[in-house]
């Protein structure tokens, strides 16, 4: 057994602060370290045995005083400060910092590639051979590779389909190389004034308004061009989505993640359809929690439609922010489903 802090080595100090962290329940991604780092870390935690508390937390107040002492940190990679900088540079300047980057070794190509639109995916899918195609979408999240499918003529689908089969030899440079080919054709792809398709866009404004603001815009979308509106509602996600398109398997980590009294109110508000959502929740929660959650939902009592819309919308973004952290993906919406549950609340 271990007895004093000080008798450990960073490395092992490091193991301790992870391990308690994983035992406390902590949702920790230690998938961003570089991959030496996260074999190192696994050998240190291998080697150890015992640990007694009072050097846990002395371990754990070391660690806490360097955190204090932090005045601010640096992503120290260009993909990383870019996503810093944001909407601070022009679109132009920023691809092309993330091109030169990767070019001269010092940026994973496919981070560039991944971020791309699904048009532009499907353009270069059209445009380049069949088996850098299929590589680049071994590489891409399920979600959007699912996605970019949705987009390709049937025979070229099933042709990278088939093809993937055959990636799974490759070694990490000539995965890269491949990315560096794929990258310059990128460049060569038109690059559209406007970043957001105009079906992401109206999707991304509706999945936000009231209730009652979607409905009615759907409704003259069908009217005008049933096509656009069916594209439209594929794009919204809202709290009535939430049974088609979550895992149940995901649903306690989106409790985690949302202000327990926020999830509380949506529920209690939710009303005629909306209650499948709650249902659906309550079900893929511990029989514990979701009747502790139930007398809570009761005890509020009514709750106005305003602050309930409010509520599942705090929902709905915690679930996208989710979703593009990675940490979960949603279900592909049908086709022959464009209209269900967009009667109902946000």
């Amino acid at each position: 057994m271990v007895g004093t802090a000080s008798g450990l080595s960073l490395r092992q100090k490091a193991a301790v602060v992870v391990r308690m962290m994983l035992s406390e329940g902590a949702d920790l991604d230690l998938s961003q370290l570089p991959a030496e780092l996260q074999a190192l870390l696994a050998q240190e935690m291998a080697g150890m045995n015992l640990v007694d508390r009072d050097t846990c937390d002395a371990v754990l107040n070391e660690f806490c005083d360097r955190l204090e002492a932090v005045g601010i940190a640096f992503p120290g990679s260009i993909n990383g400060t870019l996503d810093l900088l944001g909407g601070h540079l022009s679109t132009d300047t920023t691809n092309q910092l993330r091109r030169f980057a990767a070019l001269n070794g010092s940026a994973d190509p496919w981070d560039r590639i991944i971020a791309l639109s699904a048009d532009q995916l499907a353009a270069l899918s059209r445009s380049e051979a069949v088996e850098l195609v299929a590589v680049m979408f071994s590489r891409l999240p399920v979600a959007r590779a699912s996605e970019v499918f949705g987009l390709l003529e049937p025979e070229l689908a099933r042709q990278i389909a088939y093809t993937m089969s055959l990636t799974g030899g490759i070694e990490a440079p000539a995965l890269r190389r491949i990315g560096l080919a794929l990258l310059r054709a990128i460049d060569a792809l038109p690059q559209p004034a406007i970043d957001t398709r105009p079906v992401e866009k109206v999707g991304a404004i509706l999945n936000f308004a009231p209730a009652r603001t979607r409905e009615t815009v759907l409704a003259g979308l069908d009217q005008d061009d049933a096509e656009f509106a069916g594209r439209v509602r594929r794009t919204i996600f809202t709290w009535a989505n939430i049974p088609r398109r979550i895992d149940p398997r995901d649903i306690p980590r989106i409790v985690r993640e949302v202000d327990a009294a926020t999830i509380n109110k949506a529920m209690a508000g939710a009303a005629g359809e909306d209650r499948a959502t709650v249902d659906f929740i309550l079900s893929g929660l511990s029989s514990r929690l979701a009747e502790t959650m139930r007398e809570e939902i009761e005890a509020l009592g009514k709750v106005g439609v305003t602050d309930a819309e409010e509520a599942m919308a705090a929902v709905v973004s915690a679930i996208r922010r989710m979703e593009q952290a990675g940490e979960l993906f949603l279900i592909a919406e049908p086709a022959d489903a464009e209209g269900a549950g967009d009667e109902a609340g946000p």
